[in-house]
């Protein structure tokens, strides 16, 4: 075993411990512990479903899987940059730590709060089981999509954490992108047509992409579009490297800052 493999051995060891302290601090004496983590998502299900079904109905088959994929795949994704933007700074004592890898800040936050994603997610298979039958073989196709968002989520957090250090208002800024881009994003309602004055929020929307992605598996029961997928890779891994190259340009002053 050479030493690169080492190194990301002991990183992917490292982030496993990091991610199960994570956990075990934030649901410490707790009565339910992780249930909790299902409770937000449920809740704003339990809203969105009554509310547009039943007092402004928008006439979406499915609504119930409709809306759960959409909260879910955006719940994970708003958590985590939320969460991450402040990943440097409130983890003053790791970031002085000499020799800690901090490049693990954010994804730490991704991956702690792709658990609570992966807890709910069998919530999901079973409202879209109830409601439109098996996926079949579509259903190979989720890890794909789930790792793609992976990608496109982390590259935002690189930078947003990067940047949060030197310039604190980015934490404001990025709590109120994330309020607007829940509105302008179709979580919870369907993707706007072509011919729609505002349609660039959906055709230009890498989220509403993803997000076309979950729902052709699970209530489509298809494969999602190979060119959606294309197009998400082509934002999220340049992304990604620009992320990731910010990062560690700005991360040697990270001691002196925090």
């Amino acid at each position: 075993m050479n030493v690169h493999s080492r190194t990301a051995m002991h990183w992917r060891d490292l982030l496993v411990e990091l991610v199960g302290r994570d956990l075990k601090i934030r649901y410490q004496r707790s009565a339910i512990g992780l249930g909790w983590s299902l409770m937000k998502p449920l809740s704003q299900l339990i809203v969105f479903a009554t509310v547009f079904s039943s007092v402004l109905p928008l006439n979406i088959e499915n609504y119930t899987t409709f809306v759960f994929a959409g909260v879910l795949a955006w719940s994970w994704f708003s958590s985590s940059l939320t969460s991450a933007t402040v990943a440097v700074t409130s983890n003053r004592e790791m970031v002085r730590r000499p020799g800690f890898p901090v490049f693990l800040l954010p994804v730490l936050t991704i991956v702690s709060q792709g658990v609570h994603f992966l807890l709910a997610l069998p919530l999901l298979l079973i409202c879209a089981f109830i409601q439109t039958g098996f996926s079949g073989p579509a259903l190979l196709a989720l890890p794909a999509i789930i790792a793609v968002q992976f990608l496109f989520t982390l590259g935002l957090c690189f930078i947003a954490a990067a940047v949060h250090v030197y310039f604190r208002d980015i934490e404001h800024m990025i709590g109120v992108a994330v309020m607007l881009g829940f509105y302008v994003t179709p979580v919870f309602y369907r993707p706007l047509q072509s011919d729609h004055n505002f349609a660039f929020l959906t055709t230009a929307n890498p989220f509403a992409w993803l997000l076309d992605c979950y729902r052709t598996v699970l209530l489509d029961h298809a494969f999602p579009d190979a060119i959606l997928i294309v197009k998400l890779l082509l934002v999220s891994v340049p992304l990604i490297a620009f992320g990731a190259w910010l990062f560690r340009r700005v991360s040697y002053r990270f001691v002196d800052e925090v």
